[in-house]
């Protein structure tokens, strides 16, 4: 009766003492080489099998490394910013330090920034009348969105630079009600993109959100008080 190698494999998981019985038989078993060429002692194709995991465990670990680092720069950058903020005592300050920081610190070259709800010069961008939709979309955004897909009117904030824009991330910005929406784009489509986890993004709207509490409308701040 001839048996499959499922079945061979099966008998000799059951009965491990074959492997003690047959030593001498298994010592002048020959394997095809895994990565090519002449057959090889079955002992010589588990020690290439170990090297192969070891080297496959090693390129894993220096993934870890590498995106560990990674995370411990962006936690450093976030946390410049969040002492950068503290240090603004008007909004016109504010809102040019944190332009600053995302285009120099993370490297991100064009922000856009609406905001209500909010006390403080009229003529700045910044608080520039938006469209209901413009306040539906940031109410909706349960998370920041990243994508390539924005209204036109967001589109239009980024004024003649906005062409050449592939991707953006649109942030909430919220304390006990939302008071605007911060939007980032890029050139690159894979800046910004639908997987990538968004957990520093929602960080960052955390801090920008705590810094313009101090300038919401006086008698707001005295009811959420």
């Amino acid at each position: 009766m001839k048996l499959s190698s499922e079945e061979v494999a099966q008998y000799l998981l059951k009965h491990p003492q074959f492997f003690e019985e047959y030593a001498i038989m298994l010592a002048d078993i020959q394997v095809p080489h895994p990565h090519g060429g002449n057959a090889i002692p079955i002992s010589e194709r588990q020690i290439i099998a170990l090297r192969d995991k070891n080297h496959i465990l090693q390129e894993k670990l220096r993934e870890l490394v590498i995106c560990g680092e990674e995370n411990g720069l962006i936690s450093e950058k976030m946390h410049r910013l969040a002492v950068a903020l503290l240090t603004f005592t008007r909004l016109n300050d504010l809102l040019h330090g944190l332009n600053v920081s995302l285009r120099e610190v993370f490297s991100i070259p064009h922000m856009a920034l609406r905001l209500w709800n909010i006390t403080g010069d009229a003529a700045l961008p910044e608080l520039t009348q938006t469209t209901p939709d413009i306040h539906v979309v940031a109410e909706s955004l349960l998370h920041p969105y990243c994508g390539s897909h924005v209204l036109n009117e967001i589109r239009s904030w980024f004024g003649e630079d906005a062409a050449p824009l592939c991707s953006f991330a649109m942030v909430p910005l919220r304390t006990e009600q939302t008071i605007g929406l911060l939007v980032m784009g890029s050139e690159d489509p894979r800046r910004f993109y639908p997987e990538m986890g968004t957990v520093y993004l929602t960080q960052l709207g955390e801090l920008v959100s705590a810094a313009l509490r101090r300038y919401k409308p006086a008698e707001e701040s005295e009811k959420a008080g």
